[in-house]
C-alpha cells in the first residue's frame, strides 16, 4: 500500500512543485485572461497534465492542482456557472492525479485552495485588505473546499493566504474533513500581508488536527529562515515553505533580474528549522525543483512506460 505523504514527512523532507503558471508559460501558454491559469485548465487540459510532469520529472513528489484561480466570482466574469467551477474543480484533481500516477515512486496531488483575493484579480491577495468577516469568508470557501476534498486529493493546500481572518476560516472549513491539509501564509517578513503578526496564524493551526504542516508561500525567499523557524516554534507542526524565486522585475530592460538558484541554497537551513514540504511558487520552474531535490539528496524516479 502507498505511503500517505505524512507518513512520507515523517522519514525526511518531502519536494513540492513550482510556479505553475510559470511552467504554463515556458510552455507557450497565454495567461492574460483574468482567471489565468484556470483558463489554462478549462481550454487546454493536456497542458496542464504537461506541466505536472514536467515537475515530476525534474524531482518533485507533489503535484499542486491548477484550481487556485477556480472560482464563482472569478468564472462569474467570464460567464461560467457553479456547475462549471464544480467540474473544473474535479478535471484539476484527476489531471494531477493522472501524472502523479505516471511516477514509478512517491508521488502525491495537493488540491490547491486559493484566497479571496486571486478571484478578484486586483492584486489583494498581496495586501489582504478585503474587508470580509470570517463568516463571510467561511461560506465563500466552503464549495470550492467541499468539491476539491471529496474528489480525493491526498492533501489540501490552503495557500497564499494574506490576512488572519481568512486563515481562521480556512481552518475552521477543514475542520472534520476526512483530508489532511496544510496552511501557508503569504508574508512581508514577520508579518501577514495585512500587516498582522504572522506567528498568531500559525498557532490557530497548532490546534486544528486536520493540518498536517504550516508555514509560508509566494514570498521573498530572503524572509523564509526566520519564518520557517518561527511557524516550526509557534505551531509545533512540520512547516511547509515554497517562496518565490526572488527575482525582481527590471521596468526599464522590461525583464527579470536575480539570482534564481536561491531558493534551493535555503534549503538545508529550511530541513534543519523544520521544515517537511519544500518547493517553489513564482518564477521557480522545473529547473530550480530539480536544485531543490537536489539539496535534499533526492533523484528524480523514473516515470512509469
Amino acid at each position: 500500500m502507498a505511503r500517505t505523504i505524512t507518513e512520507a514527512m515523517a522519514d525526511g523532507p518531502v519536494v513540492l512543485d513550482g510556479g505553475l503558471a510559470t511552467q504554463l508559460e515556458a510552455q507557450g501558454r497565454d495567461l492574460s485572461s483574468s482567471v489565468w491559469s484556470a483558463q489554462v485548465l478549462a481550454d487546454d487540459p493536456d497542458a496542464v497534465l504537461a506541466a505536472h510532469r514536467a515537475f515530476f520529472a525534474a524531482g518533485a513528489q507533489v503535484a499542486t492542482t491548477a484550481s487556485y484561480q477556480v472560482s464563482s466570482r472569478g468564472f462569474a466574469s467570464v460567464g461560467q456557472d457553479s456547475l462549471h467551477i464544480s467540474r473544473l474543480l474535479r478535471r484539476s484533481v484527476r489531471i494531477a492525479r493522472q501524472a502523479a500516477d505516471e511516477v514509478d515512486g512517491d508521488a502525491w496531488v495537493a488540491a490547491s485552495v486559493g484566497p479571496y483575493g486571486a478571484a478578484l484579480g486586483d492584486g489583494s491577495e498581496y495586501r489582504g485588505d478585503y474587508g470580509l468577516t470570517v463568516a463571510q469568508l467561511r461560506r465563500w470557501h466552503k464549495f470550492g473546499i467541499q468539491v476539491l476534498a471529496d474528489v480525493g486529493p491526498d492533501v489540501l493546500a490552503l495557500e497564499t493566504v494574506p490576512c488572519l481572518a481568512e486563515a481562521e476560516a480556512l481552518l475552521a472549513e477543514v475542520r472534520g474533513l476526512p483530508k489532511p491539509a496544510w496552511l501557508s501564509m503569504t508574508c512581508d517578513g514577520d508579518r501577514t500581508r495585512a500587516g498582522e503578526p504572522v506567528a498568531e496564524a500559525f498557532a490557530m493551526a497548532a490546534e486544528v488536527d486536520e493540518v498536517i504542516a504550516v508555514g509560508v508561500n509566494c514570498l521573498d525567499p530572503a524572509d523564509t529562515p526566520e519564518l520557517v523557524a518561527l511557524a516550526a516554534s509557534t505551531s509545533g507542526k512540520p512547516v511547509v515553505v515554497y517562496p518565490n524565486a526572488g527575482e525582481r522585475w527590471d521596468a526599464a530592460a522590461r525583464r527579470w533580474t536575480g539570482d534564481r538558484t536561491a531558493v534551493a541554497g535555503l534549503v538545508p537551513s529550511w530541513v534543519e528549522a523544520g521544515a517537511r514540504l519544500v518547493g517553489g511558487c513564482c518564477r521557480v520552474g522545473p529547473e530550480e525543483i530539480g536544485a531543490v531535490a537536489a539539496a535534499i539528496g533526492r533523484h528524480p524516479a523514473p516515470t512509469a512506460v
